[in-house]
């Protein structure tokens, strides 16, 4: 039974002037909130537009965090910090015999980063709890909010809750200072890192709205994007061994030039990546040359591949093809290349049941969707282990993001937080 004077979406079908097909966040409040929490990282003497530095661990995301804890009790939420730094609140449902709905983002940004990223996420979950107090509305599945600690970095909060981040994991230095320093400053407890992982099967499912980081939905006109899945990443650490030698006396005949071997090898990823149509992306962004001097043949140089897409048997197959054309350069160039494939994410697809809930939600409310992958990691991906998972982007203007200039349009925001309340909505009747 629902307590009195709450309306509950079992006993109460006709909902009378609680319609819920006409629940909409308060936008102009939703704005408020995120001007409210790019104030914590600004700029000195900056302005909204100007981004945030909002980096983990930092005096500023420790007044983020504390901002996000008011707004949340505003809410008539209570929060708590687990183990792990996350924030959570919780909110009964009529039947305690369910699962919870768990839905939010982060609020660490990079350097000189926007304030979109994570934070539209964690704000509009706090906004729709605060709208369904509002209309006196009780969901039969308890919600969960969270905002996941220091994503950008680690993704530790979600790993921590995933039971993928092991007690050494502490002895990590991140900027300068010991992860488990780190830790407690955000009220967490390295001592007792375990106490924050969930079980899994443990909730009904996780959702997380963001936005899209990439232009596609921008270029579209598409107010939507329903994700099908976060890409698996391959990263391969490359490493070319010629000969340094004197750059006005070895003829170009003899030369042995590790540079060269590396441009003929990133100009190769560029081609086998791009060579058949879909949505792979490959990158070659770091790069060390040693002696690195301007009279000198390179003698050595380092760099990365890194190949991102939904389906790891597509990228797994273009790293072979890469390696094998690096032997031929090798070969070509008179140098040693060694590939050596470091680190493989495998992708987290999104649930379908969840995808299509996505869209009827956007559907009833006059909204467009495009399905797409998402490119870029977040936590979703990491608590995608814990039981179903869906995510809801929303337009990037330009396809910008790690960037102060970063923005996404407020209809747009207030667009993503009602589709993830009806989306909230429908999977707590399913």
């Amino acid at each position: 039974m629902a307590a009195a004077g709450v309306t509950s979406f079992v006993s109460d079908p006709g909902f009378a002037d609680n319609d819920p097909s006409d629940l909409r966040v308060d936008a102009a409040r939703l704005q408020q909130s995120l001007e409210g929490l790019s104030v914590y990282g600004r700029p000195v003497g900056g302005t909204f537009a100007d981004g945030v530095s909002r980096v983990a661990y930092s005096d500023a995301d420790v007044a983020g965090r504390k901002y996000a804890m008011e707004l949340m009790r505003a809410a008539r939420l209570e929060p708590r910090i687990d183990t792990a730094g996350n924030i959570l609140g919780w909110r009964e449902g009529s039947d305690r015999s369910l699962k919870p709905i768990l839905f939010g983002s982060h609020i660490d940004s990079v350097p000189s980063g926007g304030n979109f990223d994570g934070d539209l996420g964690s704000l509009s979950a706090i906004e729709i709890v605060r709208t369904l107090r509002e209309r006196g509305i009780t969901t039969r599945h308890p919600l969960q909010i969270v905002i996941w600690s220091n994503e950008e970095a680690l993704t530790m909060g979600s790993r921590a809750a995933a039971g993928d981040l092991q007690t050494a994991d502490l002895a990590r230095v991140y900027n300068g200072i010991p992860l488990a320093d780190n830790l407690r400053k955000i009220g967490g407890d390295p001592a007792r890192l375990a106490e924050a992982r969930m079980a899994p099967g443990s909730m009904h499912c996780y959702l997380e709205l963001h936005i899209e980081q990439g232009g596609t939905l921008d270029k579209a006109g598409i107010p939507i994007g329903v994700v099908e899945g976060i890409v698996s990443i391959d990263e391969y650490e490359v490493e070319i061994h010629g000969f340094a030698n004197h750059a006005g006396t070895t003829p170009m005949p003899e030369r042995r030039n590790a540079l060269l071997a590396a441009a003929k090898l990133i100009e190769a990823v560029q081609e086998i990546v791009t060579r058949e149509p879909g949505r792979q992306v490959g990158t070659v962004g770091h790069l060390e040359v040693l002696p690195n001097a301007r009279n000198v043949v390179p003698g050595v140089v380092k760099h990365s591949i890194e190949l991102r897409d939904l389906s790891p048997e597509k990228i797994a197959r273009l790293g072979d093809e890469i390696q094998k054309r690096a032997q031929g350069i090798a070969q070509q160039t008179k140098t040693d290349i060694l590939m050596k494939k470091v680190e493989h994410d495998a992708p987290a697809v999104a649930t379908p049941a969840i995808q299509s809930q996505i869209e009827a939600a956007a559907a009833g409310l006059g909204l467009k969707t495009m399905r797409l992958p998402s490119g870029a990691g977040h936590d979703a991906q990491v608590v995608a282990k814990l039981g179903p998972m869906g995510m809801i982007f929303v337009p990037s203007v330009d396809g910008i993001s790690h960037s102060p200039k970063e923005f996404t349009r407020w209809q747009d925001c207030a667009n993503g937080a009602n589709v993830l309340l009806h989306t909230i909505l429908g999977m707590d009747r399913s």
